[in-house]
């Protein structure tokens, strides 16, 4: 079996053995086919002429009136698909309803599952196999190209694709755990990073607390040695008066200042007192009866 390569509008895979990543060629209108119009036939040969030709939008169109003239056709299906992926994307979206490559996997899909025709299954499986490979789906990519093994275990070109899927698998799991090490490497940095800030700023946070609490313990001796110093020089103050005999002016001056300033207290009191009596006896004699 001749494959074809599969478009693609980027995707470009350098292999060391050449990997034909094709449609499976279309399958041929037979005459002996059982329930084949001869609408259908016509149809799918003038199909599979212009797909040779490489005019996969005339020949999907052909395809499709073969289905026309029989839709249960599994020919006429699979060759549908093969013209849709020759006109589509592997690396489009694959919700892109209106990729080409979409319709045609829905198609293969079916096929692959449910096809009567053993051999159809596997060209489907083959086919959906190597979309996987083209999106890099790989570990797809190879259980898509053992089902092909499974329904023709004479595709030697599936035993191929097969090996190259497995080899790219294996790579892409390789550094896909070498990606996770070094990030849970990352991760563990910034863990002892931050563990080391945090430890860093927790000793400067103290350092600076010691500091003040030293400063504080410093500034309260001082008051205390000043408030003895003042007592100290109070009593000795006292006492020298007590040996003198007598109170000294300045003492004798606060006393009487205090004196006076009671002596005022006592009058102003009694004067409040004497004017508020007055107002009582004011409003007592102006009082209507």
């Amino acid at each position: 079996m001749r494959l074809n390569k599969i478009k693609s509008n980027y995707v470009i895979i350098a292999l060391a053995v050449v990997l034909t990543l094709g449609a499976a060629a279309p399958a041929m209108a037979q005459n002996k086919a059982p329930k084949m119009t001869k609408q259908e036939r016509v149809c799918l040969r003038n199909g599979n002429k212009l797909y040779e030709k490489k005019r996969y939008a005339e020949a999907e169109v052909e395809y499709r009136k073969a289905l026309q003239a029989n839709p249960a056709s599994e020919k006429a299906q699979f060759n549908l698909a093969t013209a849709l992926m020759r006109q589509g994307s592997v690396t489009s979206q694959e919700n892109d309803d209106k990729n080409p490559m979409k319709q045609a996997e829905g198609i293969l899909t079916n096929l692959a599952k449910g096809a009567q025709d053993k051999q159809l299954r596997g060209k489907a499986s083959y086919d959906l196999g190597n979309i996987a490979y083209g999106r890099q789906q790989y570990d797809q990519a190879v259980e898509l190209y053992k089902h092909a093994l499974r329904c023709n275990p004479d595709d030697e070109q599936a035993r191929h694709n097969l090996r190259l899927a497995q080899l790219k698998k294996q790579e892409q799991d390789k550094n896909k755990d070498k990606n996770q090490d070094k990030n849970q490497d990352k991760n563990q940095d910034n863990k002892d990073q931050n563990k080391d800030q945090n430890k860093d700023q927790n000793k400067d946070q103290n350092k600076d607390q010691n500091k003040d609490n030293q400063d504080q313990n410093k500034d309260k001796q001082n008051q205390d040695q000043q408030n003895k110093n003042q007592d100290q020089n109070q009593q000795d103050q006292q006492k020298k008066q007590q040996q003198q005999g007598g109170m000294s002016q300045q003492n004798a001056e606060q006393v009487l200042k205090a004196m006076q300033d009671r002596e005022r207290a006592t009058q102003q009191r009694i004067n409040a007192q004497q004017a508020q009596q007055q107002r009582h006896e004011r409003q007592r004699t102006n009082k209507k009866w």
